[in-house]
């Protein structure tokens, strides 16, 4: 487990996502989106020495609620994602090749990462 993993959590249900990160020296919080209000996930491929990140758009609000890969439960969140159709594995597959790489699912048309 990458140190990520030891103050930031993810788990899922059949509902939902549910984040609970407790920084050290910072603020703990928890969040939570439903499966059914995603509209859209993006992977990152992280820098030297920075994790991948997923960013998962929902209906209910502007931001993204971001999942980083060494996060406790990223992997399994990440394998979910793929078996509800909500991210190709493929695509992460090919992001992970290069360094800094912004893929989202559905493309939209102005994307130029697809």
């Amino acid at each position: 487990m990458s140190e990520i993993g030891t103050w930031f959590n993810v788990r899922f249900d059949d509902w939902g996502v549910t984040r609970n990160v407790s920084p050290p020296g910072g603020k703990s919080w928890v969040d939570a989106f439903a499966w059914a209000d995603v509209v859209r996930v993006c992977f990152r491929s992280g820098q030297f020495l920075e994790p991948d990140e997923y960013y998962v758009f929902t209906a209910t609000r502007a931001e993204s609620f971001v999942i980083p890969m060494g996060a406790t439960g990223s992997s399994e969140f990440a394998d979910e994602i793929y078996r509800r159709g909500l991210f190709p594995a493929d695509k992460a597959i090919e992001a992970m090749m290069t360094e800094g790489t912004f893929v989202c699912w559905p493309p939209a048309d102005d994307d130029s990462v697809t």
